[in-house]
């Protein structure tokens, strides 16, 4: 079995951004055409075309449900990468992103329960920005190009990964409504032949992908969302690590993670994003655009995600817990952390989970893309401040102001 040589790790991370990037800009232009459209003489073409019936579910119902499985198996792959064989494989390189997740996902849930405080019934929706869309910030990055070094998008994409980490963990504990006892044991027991398959060294993909459809429709029988079977089977599947090197191209994580990434990126975000971004803004009236929901999301996303995040990377660099990503300035540090106030994806999808309510879910839509926008506006700004400001720091030594 052949091992890839070290540069080829690099190509191959290089290329994950990529994909991502690419990926991210698709999904701006998805949003951006779900809210033309929403608001135009074609809206109600765009809200009919979601209700859709195709068997028992509608299209919008596909997609949240059964295409976003996809997405997710892809986040537990890339999870699983970079804590066996990637840049959280060691406790010293996961130190500074799971700290800077930790105080990233506190804060802003505690300036949501803060500006919602006045409606009890609002306290189910603190975890909407609560996560980072890797896939919109990495596109934003992508946009600024050689302004900010690589190390910050390394940076970015591993705090973005724990970030999800830990909304799939909210997802699974928070927005479960009910049990169903024998559907969940069922979905337990194909887990752990799934787990069997891989102790007893099955290589190929697709035993893993049957038994992932199958957990997929325990876990929706169960009553736990059907997503979280996504991340669930991405933990099963092989991984073959190995020291200096990464995962071995026939490594069927690396062949699965590598099959899915275009798809994802090109296809299932932007897919979700076209179908959730879309809410007509020209029958709200100020209290909808100015409701405790709406505010506290922005509130979270925008001022919350900054401050948790950087006060997070400050104190542990400070204490000695982790060290600050090469090349990369105090400022630029702080721009990254007003980047991952880009909650997108994830936000939209938890925000669908905690209000059902079309009333609460427009109000949603607006906080999450108001604080989404603002965070990336504020973040390419400030970077490329940064950039013009220090113009020789992006190919010098490790900086230390």
């Amino acid at each position: 079995m052949s091992i890839k040589p070290l540069h080829n790790v690099r190509s191959a991370f290089r290329n994950f951004l990529r994909t991502e990037a690419a990926g991210g800009i698709i999904l701006m232009v998805a949003a951006a055409l779900a809210l033309a459209m929403a608001n135009s003489a074609f809206a109600n073409q765009y809200f009919d075309l979601f209700h859709i019936r195709l068997g028992p579910w509608d299209l919008h119902h596909w997609i949240n449900d059964g295409l976003m499985a996809i997405f997710f198996l892809m986040v537990g792959l890339e999870i699983k990468r970079e804590f066996i064989d990637g840049h959280l494989r060691s406790w010293s390189d996961r130190a500074l992103p799971l700290i800077a997740a930790v105080g990233g996902m506190t804060v802003p849930a505690a300036l949501f329960l803060f500006a919602t405080r006045g409606d009890p019934g609002l306290a189910r929706g603190w975890a909407i920005p609560a996560a980072t869309d890797i896939a919109f910030a990495i596109g934003v990055l992508a946009l600024l190009g050689r302004h900010v070094p690589g190390s910050l998008k390394i940076f970015l994409t591993t705090v973005a990964i724990a970030d999800d980490l830990g909304a799939v963990v909210i997802i699974a504990l928070a927005y479960t409504a009910s049990i169903k006892g024998i559907a969940l044991l069922g979905a337990a027991a194909i887990f752990s032949s799934m787990l069997l398959m891989n102790r007893s060294g099955v290589k190929a993909l697709w035993p893993y992908l049957g038994l992932a459809l199958l957990l997929w429709g325990a876990v929706l029988a169960s009553g736990v969302h059907a997503t979280v079977a996504g991340v669930l089977a991405a933990m099963t599947i092989p991984i073959t690590p190995s020291p200096g090197a990464p995962d071995a191209e026939d490594s069927p994580l690396h062949r699965l993670e590598h099959a899915l990434a275009p798809w994802v990126a090109y296809g299932v975000v932007p897919l979700f994003g076209f179908a959730n971004a879309g809410v007509t803004l020209s029958g709200m009236g100020v209290e909808q655009l100015f409701s405790p929901l709406t505010l506290g999301i922005v509130a979270g996303l925008f001022f919350g995600k900054q401050l948790g995040i950087f006060a997070a990377i400050w104190l542990a660099i400070t204490l000695r817990l982790g060290t600050r990503p090469q090349h990369a300035s105090w400022t630029q540090l702080y721009g990254v952390s007003l980047l991952c106030g880009i909650g997108f994806t994830m936000s939209l999808f938890i925000g669908g989970l905690a209000f059902p309510n079309p009333i609460y879910l427009d109000e949603v839509k607006i906080g999450v893309l108001a604080g989404s926008l603002l965070s990336a506006c504020a973040g390419a700004a400030l970077l490329l401040l940064a950039r013009n400001k220090n113009p020789a720091r992006q190919s010098g030594p490790d900086d230390q102001d």
